[in-house]
């Protein structure tokens, strides 16, 4: 028995040494990326630019959804690697929006700075919608759709915080029409009609 008792402490010990010089898992962007994350980049190599982000400013909304996010994810910021964390800021202009979407790998936190947005959460039995003006904040728990759009005058800004250093997205109107599936099979799932289909998926890039 005192010798599990050794070996527990010794584990222990190792585990406890082993986090204490892995303060930080800068991303080597060069290898892939994986669910756990991108492999660390030898500490020799890190410098403290791994750790900041310049440009973190107005993107182009000039687009189909008159919007911009301008990130701050590992592939922006490879410090945040391992980290559980990132963020984003986002703009839109007069009208603009980000429509349905979700994140399979985080929740999201939203802080508006500038402008009215109405955001809004989509559940099976319910709809959580609110107009939010600077100060306001709020949240989208992972993996549940959710939107933002430009309900004011002027363009609109806020900056956004993710679970995940990597959150990714999924956009229910890019899925829809900007694939390749028949527009007959889209429309007979969607319930819209096929020419419908057709000129969203002209909108989106889809084929079919």
């Amino acid at each position: 028995m005192k010798m599990i008792y050794i070996f527990f402490l010794l584990a222990l010990l190792s585990s406890t040494s082993h986090a204490s010089v892995n303060d930080f898992c800068v991303a080597n962007l060069k290898g892939p990326d994986s669910p756990s994350g991108y492999q660390c980049k030898p500490p020799n190599t890190v410098t403290v630019n791994d750790f900041v982000l310049s440009g973190f400013v107005a993107g182009n909304t000039t687009n189909a959804f008159n919007a911009a996010l301008t990130p701050a994810f590992v592939t922006e910021l490879p410090g945040v690697n391992g980290l559980g964390i990132s963020a984003a800021r986002l703009d839109l202009a007069k009208g603009g929006s980000v429509p349905m979407h979700s994140h399979p790998g985080a929740s999201e936190i939203l802080i508006m700075v500038k402008g009215q947005i109405t955001a809004g959460i989509l559940t099976p039995g319910a709809v959580y919608e609110k107009t939010l003006k600077p100060g306001d904040v709020m949240v989208f728990p992972q993996g549940l759709l959710h939107f933002q759009a430009n309900s004011g005058k002027g363009k609109a800004t806020a900056f956004v915080a993710f679970s995940s250093a990597n959150p990714g997205a999924q956009l229910l109107d890019l899925l829809l029409f900007g694939n390749s599936l028949p527009s007959d099979l889209v429309a007979q799932t969607t319930f819209l009609d096929v020419a419908q289909v057709k000129k969203l998926k002209a909108r989106f890039g889809g084929r079919g």
